[in-house]
């Protein structure tokens, strides 16, 4: 799915699904996090505005999902997390909360 499709159904959605569709959308933009400079190559590549993704990076952080990386000012890097969540896409104690599960469930 593309892209913009996505930033579509993400601003459309409600509920536990407005969850799912910012996932999606963020993992989709964090796969090009790499191009220089982001924002442009989003913009020129995809039709898709940086506010888009932002949105929906903002919007997982109000919902307990992801933590937004801040600089030593307290800017928000919102580059800088895409990037981490391309190379973590499972964070370490998420999988240990997973793999935690009473015996016999």
């Amino acid at each position: 799915m593309s892209l913009r499709t996505l930033v579509k159904l993400y601003r459309v959605a409600k509920g536990e699904e407005k969850v799912k569709r910012a996932w999606r959308l963020v993992r989709e933009a964090a796969r090009y996090a790499e191009g220089e400079p982001y924002w442009d190559f989003l913009k020129n590549a995809f039709d898709v505005r940086a506010d888009d993704v932002k949105d929906a990076l903002r919007f997982l952080e109000e919902t307990g999902e992801v933590r937004i990386k801040r600089s030593v000012d307290g800017r928000r890097l919102y580059v800088s997390t895409l990037k981490d969540i391309r190379e973590n896409p499972v964070r370490l104690d998420r999988w240990l909360s997973i793999s935690r599960k009473p015996p016999g469930k």
